[in-house]
């Protein structure tokens, strides 16, 4: 290794360290063990543009290991993205561009939100898959206009979540031959060794699912680092896991030890490491040669592939004029839908919401030729399907992908297509099981993407399967989530609204629960009431005295209790409240004209948890113990889903 390029190096572990340092708050661990590998990536192979990050056609790069923040805004800032020395000072402080983990649209050159271990590992999943999508689609002999690598660096701990496990399996089956991990192999947790809880092969379990499984046995050994980086994108038939033996604080008194895994060094520490390496500059100091290293072999480099790249899309849309503009439309999602297009439902008619949802969605696919996803293993219940046939190896342009059962790798995979951009990617599974998918479900919020998460069979109504499959808490989890649209349709009318807002939607993700019961397509639903979240959508004769408040397969019900009140001198009024989320959003008078706050006579109803309806009335009749087996038909009355009882209940308020 020349000696500038060890200076190199070790500018990036010192910057790294001194934030962290400074911060009295980190991990400086892998940033000592994996700059060398974080290096050799930036400088020799990724290919970026600092000056333009959202460049479509980049390399991606995903630190699923996102406790090595330090690191990675060290790389940033000598690669010329905007963060500044001034930004590393101010490591994980209030109000920082440099928080603790890595956080997508509030740090420059940031893929994905990451920290949660396994999920960025699982979400560069969708993004190596959106690439093979779109490059099949659009690239043509001597146009390969999509051809970019998604890398890894991950940890021990990514792989020991289960949800690495199940999305690394599915890339294997894939062959996702353009996603590369790179994994800090160090044999040592917070908690100790490795071997203390691991002791399987890495290798034989990544060959076992179809992955190229090469090894670089000296982490400090650029060479063999960027030798394996070659070879691994020579494989396109395979994803590559690169393990790096590395040592967990290289340099420092504390190396090979778990307590440099999360804890500043100190001063002491520090310096005993400064003079291991023979760094001599003062904390935060760069070299103007280091600078200019990055200079000539990321920024220069990233420009020329970005002109490179711009001159052949010129040439492309000589050449494809069609495609190139429906190019542009994929990048931009520039699609509309034309409502004109899809399926309606005679008032009065009954159907299940899952079965209305997938038949909508099969006409959305028409509209929305950008959307791709799929059922985990539930295709047959969802009613969620893609188009075009399955997403395989050997066929790229399926945008049906099967899952299989793999609820959380499923939903990180979701959020990965939407975050490489492109594509639009939903999924579906067993409302119950959102138990499963809900960190990634958290994370889509966090980042603002818009992933579409629909499940079905949305309260006890599952019947026979029993408590282990009827959701009772889901609805009030979902619900809770910051910037999280969870949305409970009545009908086909709300379901078709719903959907086209999820797919509208630019910085929320969505989730749609269906019945797995007919329900009655009624005339006094709307698109429009859907969109505020809450509406009336069933005004008494006189002015009303009470007021019921529900959704979903309980809307009906309501309506009927509603009348008949009415026709005993009770004058009520019925509020539909598909999405608490998008009722919280209106305006003051807006809340005030659906629920007044001179009507206190008020009671919720819904099958499921009663704990969010408190909000909206001091009055609520649901579910807040576990199902039970039972044929459909017992599950209403053994939990008094009656009209009879409903009206009993409002009538002693």
């Amino acid at each position: 290794m020349e000696n500038l390029e060890q200076l190199v190096i070790n500018t990036v572990r010192m910057l790294g360290v001194d934030s962290i340092n400074k911060a009295k708050s980190g991990h400086p661990g892998i940033v000592l063990g994996a700059a060398p590998m974080m290096t050799t990536l930036f400088t020799k192979h990724l290919n970026i543009d600092p000056k333009n990050p959202d460049w479509f056609d980049r390399d991606r790069f995903v630190l699923s290991a996102g406790h090595g923040s330090a690191l990675l805004y060290s790389m940033l800032h000598l690669c010329g993205f905007d963060v500044t020395i001034d930004d590393l000072k101010q490591f994980r402080q209030l109000g920082s561009r440099t928080p603790g983990h890595p956080e997508y649209k509030h740090t420059d050159g940031i893929e994905m939100t990451t920290g949660p271990l396994g999920q960025g590992i699982s979400t560069a999943v969708g993004m190596a898959l959106s690439e093979s999508y779109l490059a099949s689609k659009f690239n043509k002999k001597n146009y390969e206009v999509i051809n970019h690598n998604t890398y890894v660096l991950c940890g021990d701990g990514d792989l020991q979540e289960g949800i690495s496990m199940e999305a690394c399996s599915l890339a294997g089956h894939l062959k996702l031959g353009k996603l590369i991990v790179l994994y800090d192999s160090n044999d040592i947790q917070l908690d100790g060794e490795v071997a203390l809880t691991n002791t399987e092969s890495t290798k034989m379990k990544f060959e076992g699912m179809g992955w190229q499984y090469l090894l670089v046995k000296d982490g400090n050994d650029v060479s063999a680092i960027s030798k394996a980086l070659y070879e691994a994108k020579e494989n396109t038939l395979q994803p590559t896991l690169i393990e790096v033996k590395t040592e967990i604080g290289y340099g420092c008194p504390l190396s090979g030890e778990s307590a440099c895994h999360g804890a500043p060094l100190g001063a002491e520490n520090t310096a005993a490491l400064r003079e291991f390496l023979e760094y001599t500059n003062e904390p935060f100091v760069v070299n103007k040669e280091v600078y200019d290293y990055f200079d000539a072999k990321v920024i220069s480099r990233g420009s020329i592939a970005n002109n490179m790249w711009n001159d052949e899309m010129q040439k492309y849309a000589k050449a494809y004029e069609e495609e190139y503009e429906l190019l542009q439309k994929f990048m931009f999602n520039d699609f509309k839908i034309d409502m004109n297009n899809v399926p309606k439902y005679e008032i009065g008619s009954k159907e299940s919401t899952r079965k209305i949802l997938g038949k909508i969605l099969d006409s959305f696919s028409i509209e929305l030729p950008n959307i791709i996803g799929g059922s985990a293993d539930l295709t047959p219940s969802t009613f969620v399907k893609g188009a075009n046939g399955n997403y395989e190896s050997d066929m790229r342009q399926g945008r049906n992908i099967k899952f299989g059962v793999r609820e959380h790798a499923m939903a990180a995979i979701t959020n990965g297509i939407c975050l490489h951009g492109g594509l639009r990617g939903f999924c579906a599974g067993f409302f119950v099981f959102s138990d499963y998918m809900k960190p990634a479900m958290r994370l889509a919020a966090i980042m603002k993407t818009p992933s579409v998460f629909i499940f079905s069979h949305d309260t006890v109504c599952v019947g026979e399967d029993g408590p282990t499959h009827q959701p009772i808490e889901q609805l009030t989890m979902l619900r809770s989530i910051p910037n999280f649209n969870m949305i409970r349709p009545a009908d086909a009318t709300e379901t078709t609204a719903a959907l086209k807002l999820a797919f509208e939607s630019t910085e929320t993700p969505t989730s749609i629960c269906t019945t797995r019961q007919a329900v009655l397509n009624m005339a006094c639903t709307s698109a429009s009431g859907l969109e505020k979240g809450a509406y009336v959508v069933y005004e008494p004769s006189n002015k009303p005295t009470g007021i019921i408040i529900s959704c979903g397969s309980e809307l009906e019900m309501a309506i009927n209790v509603a009348k008949k009140l009415e026709a005993n001198g009770n004058y009520t009024r019925v509020v539909s409240m598909p999405s608490m989320y998008l009722f919280e959003k209106q305006s003051n008078e807006y809340k005030e004209e659906v629920l007044p706050s001179g009507i206190t006579k008020r009671l919720a109803v819904e099958m499921g948890h009663t704990m969010p309806w408190y909000k909206y009335s001091s009055n609520v009749f649901g579910i807040s113990e576990f199902g039970i087996s039972s044929p459909i038909d017992h599950i209403h009355n053994h939990y008094g889903f009656t009209e009879e009882n409903i009206y009993n209940i409002f009538n002693k308020l």
